[in-house]
């Protein structure tokens, strides 16, 4: 095992797309900042409104690479000197595809990695499949201050393999922004600690603070430490998570998390499975 390092990352649940939106970004990472954070975790779509809310696609709401969002993002990160989690709709400029990214900007705000969702809810409120389309299928496996770690957005936790993948790969740590319900957190809460627990890795999630467009959002930033346990479960816009790989260490050694990781087997039953898409509802 490695030595164990520890990284301090604050989770706010807000969102920042009205009149003052940048005044108020800088304002929330000023506080993580001084609270410690050397990462900042923005939920899902920080920047916009909840575009999903309704079947309405506008072009403003997409950006090629680079874009408004992505610089507003990365200087205030360099101006406060933490690294940010974020993410917008990006717009390819060649192919006009429209996907769905988290990015992280570090400390001078550069950015260090990006990660495309995978599965997207089609259904009312959360009519994503019309806004953009599902990632390529890349898995990066990023790094700050010296802890691997990966990304997943909302509905890719309900897909495990993404998680157990990363951890394979030596993620000690998963950053998952979302948006959801507070009526079904008992079942992501559920999922979460599940997939904490038998990938070995730290589950880090903040929501999308409140109702949007008729869109009932809201509820917990939640983080689970390697062995399942809830560690953070709070509805407060600003929370503090100490990672400590050491924890990783711990659920590695003791069961389930010993057991051999049998990629093997399972890439080739992989192979022999159908893929099962999502097209309902795009008519």
């Amino acid at each position: 095992m490695t030595a164990a390092t520890r990284l301090r990352v604050a989770l706010i649940s807000d969102v920042f797309f009205d009149h003052d939106a940048d005044a108020r970004l800088r304002a929330r990472l000023t506080q993580a900042k001084d609270g410690g954070a050397q990462l900042v975790v923005l939920p899902e779509l920080p920047l916009l409104p909840w575009v999903p809310a309704t079947r309405d696609v506008r072009d403003e709401d997409a950006e090629p690479p680079g874009g408004s969002r992505h610089q507003r993002m990365a200087v205030a990160a360099a101006e406060v000197g933490v690294a940010v989690l974020g993410g917008t709709i990006v717009r390819d400029p060649a192919k006009g595809r429209r996907e769905n990214h988290a990015i992280v900007f570090d400390a001078e705000g550069h950015e260090r990695g990006r990660y495309a969702k995978l599965h997207l809810p089609q259904e009312p409120g959360f009519w994503e499949a019309d806004h953009y389309e599902p990632g390529p299928g890349s898995l990066p496996l990023l790094a700050l201050h010296g802890i691997p770690f990966g990304i997943q957005i909302c509905s890719d936790i309900h897909r495990p393999q993404g998680t157990h993948v990363l951890a394979a790969r030596g993620a000690r740590l998963i950053c998952h922004p979302r948006a959801t319900e507070p009526e079904t957190f008992d079942h992501w809460r559920l999922v979460m600690q599940a997939t904490a627990r038998t990938s070995c890795t730290w589950i880090l999630s903040v929501n999308r603070p409140a109702p949007e467009q008729g869109a009932s959002l809201g509820g917990p930033s939640i983080a689970i430490d390697p062995a399942g346990t809830v560690v953070v479960e709070s509805t407060e816009p600003l929370v503090f998570v100490d990672v400590d790989t050491g924890r990783n260490d711990e659920a590695i050694a003791s069961y389930p998390g010993y057991l051999a990781v049998r990629s093997d087997v399972y890439a080739q039953a992989w192979t022999e499975t159908l893929p099962r898409g999502l097209d309902r509802g795009r008519a």
